[in-house]
């Protein structure tokens, strides 16, 4: 290719971006695994083939010319975008699975459970997406997901279902602030601004629950697991989804601030889509999730 004719000895180039991110040419050969004089004929050759010198070579030290930094970074982006693109074949020849989730069951639900899995398949290579849009199944990216909303799905299998409890709850400092009983208009309220409506905010939990209390948010968030931060960290009370907060009611940062509780209408469902690839791996992973979801 022409291409080739204009550029220097790769492995010239190679050495310079060591030695300018190792700031010197003794690490940079110990790096390399060559001598320091071989380091230093490297430099010499492409500043020979450039025309001009790379570096002010002063009293053992070494400092670049501006000309050589602005290479440097040129060329520390170029391999790093290689390694990027040689890690991502490498990926795509072994056994991965794409595990598909809102972000608030990402965060909460399948995080904290992942490590189980990997330490029980330590080959398998996992990526989770996640994204509270609807995750669509047939473009053969997602391998598995955890889809909320009433079965059958025309895109997808569901394997697992599990429903959901919702109650209030804040933490252990805001409910001895409040104290014990029932909620109250004077309680702080954390509401979640969302399209979808899937997830209830506090009038329609007042509605179905039929609790004789008028709810004013004072503090409202476009995203669930922000709301769950803010109930954790004592500024109110959050309308708390069980399946997904439960680690942090068994850790105590979260308390139930009232006895109520409302069943969700929809549920968790663990879902393989419908023209999916049969791998081992995606095997493995619809299958932990099947068993996870209902312990």
């Amino acid at each position: 290719m022409r291409f080739r004719k204009r550029l220097p000895s790769l492995t010239a180039l190679v050495t310079l971006e060591a030695v300018l991110r190792r700031k010197s040419f003794t690490t940079a050969a110990t790096e390399l695994g060559v001598t320091q004089a071989a380091v230093s004929r490297q430099i010499a050759a492409l500043e020979e083939e450039l025309g001009q010198p790379l570096f002010l070579r002063k009293h053992r030290a070494i400092e670049p010319t501006a000309a050589c930094v602005s290479l440097g970074a040129t060329l520390a982006k170029s391999f790093a975008d290689i390694a990027e693109s040689l890690e991502a074949m490498q990926s795509r020849s072994q056994d991965v699975v794409t595990i598909g989730a809102t972000v608030a069951f990402s965060s909460f639900w399948l995080l904290p459970r992942l490590a189980e899995f990997r330490r029980a398949n330590p080959g398998i290579l996992v990526r989770v997406i996640s994204q509270d849009s609807p995750i669509a199944l047939d473009d053969g990216e997602i391998d598995v997901a955890i889809r909320y909303g009433m079965p059958p799905f025309n895109d997808g299998t569901v394997i697992a279902s599990r429903g959901d409890v919702i109650s209030p709850v804040c933490s252990p400092d805001y409910l001895r602030r409040r104290g014990s009983g029932s909620l109250r208009a004077s309680d702080e309220f954390i509401e979640t601004d969302v399209l979808d409506r899937s997830w209830y905010n506090w009038s329609q939990w007042v509605s179905l629950t039929g609790a004789n209390i008028e709810v004013k948010p004072s503090l409202r968030f476009n995203h669930y697991t922000e709301t769950i931060a803010a109930a954790r960290a004592g500024q109110g009370i959050a309308l708390g989804w069980r399946m997904l907060i439960g680690t942090f009611l068994e850790d105590g940062t979260l308390v139930s601030a009232d006895a109520s509780e409302l069943a969700a209408e929809d549920r968790y469902n663990v879902i393989v889509p419908v023209k999916a690839k049969r791998s081992n791996a995606r095997n493995l992973a619809a299958a932990w999730l099947a068993a996870s979801l209902h312990r």
